[in-house]
Order: structure tokens, then C-alpha cells, then sequence
């Protein structure tokens, strides 16, 4: 399986009583991928996995599942616990309703790149899936060179990986220098750099807006249309810094909610809704610089 284009970590819509709105996540799916969209990632961080029910993670896959069968898309699922073992009954859970399966390094025990290596070798020799590493540092608590990282891409098993170290340094260089395929960028503000330096893709929360532009930023960058790849580049990142204003997905939903596209900006504890007050009239004004609507896009 070949990883590239853009794919879109989907929110979980929520309506006015706390239930699931399906409906508003089935237009975001279809929207997304009839904007450009590469795939979709269903309960990953953006989706609050951890606050819905079995019942609800499983509709929530289903709906996404129609939408990129509709689409000829690809639907990855979040899976992962801290324990390999867990990890790997929720993979053999995923067989036949995912095309692959996001799993994040484990958190907080920080195993060391050895037991990061051994973790994945495990779950890649059982998985009916293809996996997509979530190197997410920040959050894990493990760090991963380059060397680490690659040695995790030649994992039989293993798709790819969703990049997001919080920042570009010299082990960013190095593991793009190497010419990996599967790299996807996670942190959505160096999405361009990353492009350029010459990552695949990204897994982005904030392309839920203006999804066909970030498509167009990966074209640019693909095509060699270096002007047009930093015009874009520099424009999305004020986007995504506003869709990360608050903890994600909260600035987000805000967004997505004012845009008419979702039915509330809900988000279940421990998260807290945001109040977009008027920290984001720079942006709604530069919506209207470009001609964008952020309910059709």
C-alpha cells in the first residue's frame, strides 16, 4: 500500500443532547474526499476515541467506511493501547472494515527505540492490516531518531508513518534525505517545509478547511511549483494555527460549527468547548481575501 495526498483525521460531530451526529460526520466525509482528499483517518486524536463508547467507535468506522468505498479512498483507523498485547486483539478487531491502521508509539512507558522496534515487529508479523506509525513525541514521551525511524519503516507490514516531532531539525533532514516512502507530515503547521524537504503527504486535522487547497499545496510541491507551493504554504499555516487555537479538536469544531458544517462545537470532558471570541477575525477576514467559504469546502 502506497501512502501520499492528503488525508483527513475527522472530528466526531456531536448534537445539542451529546449524541453522535452522524449525519454531519457523513458530509464531512464525502465533503473531504470530493474536495481532493487521499483518505480518511477515522478515531484518531482528532476524533476523541477515548471519550466514545464501543457502539460509537463502531458507527463511526462504518460511516466513514461507506464514504471512502463510495469514494475509492483509502479509511484509516486509529488503534493502539500501551501494551502490545491489547494493541494488537484491537488491529485483529479492525480485519475487513480499515484499509490500514494508525498506531501511535506507546505513551508514557517510553520503551526505548529497541522496544519501540520490537512493539512494531510484533503487531507488523499479526496485523491484517498494513500499519501507519504515529511518531508523535511530544505527546509519548519517546523520542525516535532517524535512524530509529527508518529502521521501523522496513517493517514488513509497515505503511508508513504520520511525522509530528513538533519541529524540523537535523533528524528531520536526515530521514527525508533517505528518500523513505510512507512519510506523511502530522504537524500540520510544517506541512510545506515538509513537502518540500520531501514527505508524501500529511495527516492533517486542520484540512477539514479548505481541504481542496491543501490538496493543491501537495500538487504544488509535487509538480515543482515552488512559488505557488510557499504562497499556499504560508496561507494554510495561519489556517492551522487557528484550527489549534485550543486543545484539538476544540478550535476546530468551533470553526466547523460557525461554518454551519457541524451541528454544535460539543467535545466531551476532559476537553472543554472553545470560545472563538475574537481571536479569529483575522482569519475570517482572510477567508473573504481569498473567496473561500468554509461551508463548501
Amino acid at each position: 500500500m502506497e501512502l501520499h495526498g492528503i488525508h483527513v483525521p475527522l472530528v466526531t460531530p456531536f448534537t445539542a443532547d451529546g449524541a453522535l451526529a452522524l449525519d454531519a460526520l457523513e458530509r464531512l466525509a464525502h465533503d473531504s474526499l470530493e474536495a481532493g482528499a487521499a483518505g480518511l483517518v477515522a478515531l484518531g486524536t482528532t476524533g476523541e476515541p477515548g471519550s466514545l463508547t464501543d457502539a460509537e467507535r463502531d458507527a463511526v468506522i462504518e460511516v466513514c467506511r461507506r464514504a471512502t468505498d463510495a469514494h475509492g479512498a483509502l479509511l484509516t483507523v486509529g488503534a493502539g493501547h500501551g501494551g502490545t498485547a491489547r494493541t494488537a486483539e484491537a488491529l485483529t478487531a479492525l480485519d475487513g472494515r480499515a484499509d490500514a491502521a494508525l498506531v501511535a508509539v506507546p505513551a508514557f512507558v517510553r520503551p526505548g527505540a529497541a522496544g519501540v522496534l520490537a512493539h512494531f515487529r510484533a503487531l507488523a508479523a499479526t496485523s491484517p492490516l498494513p500499519l501507519v506509525i504515529y511518531h508523535i513525541p511530544y505527546r509519548t514521551g519517546q523520542p525516535l531518531g532517524a535512524a530509529a525511524l527508518l529502521d521501523l519503516l522496513a517493517l514488513p507490514g509497515v505503511a508508513g508513518i504520520k511525522y509530528a516531532p513538533g519541529g524540523i531539525d537535523e533528524e528531520t533532514v536526515a530521514l527525508l534525505a533517505a528518500e523513505p516512502r510512507g512519510v506523511l507530515a502530522g504537524d500540520d503547521l510544517f506541512l510545506s517545509p515538509l513537502l518540500a524537504l520531501g514527505a508524501d503527504g500529511g495527516v492533517l486535522a486542520s484540512a477539514h478547511l479548505e481541504t481542496a487547497r491543501f490538496v493543491a499545496l501537495h500538487r504544488a510541491w509535487q509538480d515543482g511549483d515552488a512559488a505557488l507551493a510557499r504562497k499556499l504554504g504560508a496561507e494554510l499555516a495561519a489556517l492551522s494555527r487557528s484550527a489549534f487555537a485550543g486543545p484539538n479538536p476544540t478550535a476546530l469544531k468551533a470553526l466547523l460549527h460557525r461554518a454551519g458544517r457541524i451541528p454544535t462545537p460539543a467535545v466531551r470532558l476532559p476537553l472543554l468547548a472553545h470560545d472563538l471570541g475574537d481571536d479569529h477575525d483575522d482569519h475570517r477576514d482572510d477567508q473573504r481575501d481569498h473567496g473561500d467559504d468554509l461551508a463548501h469546502v
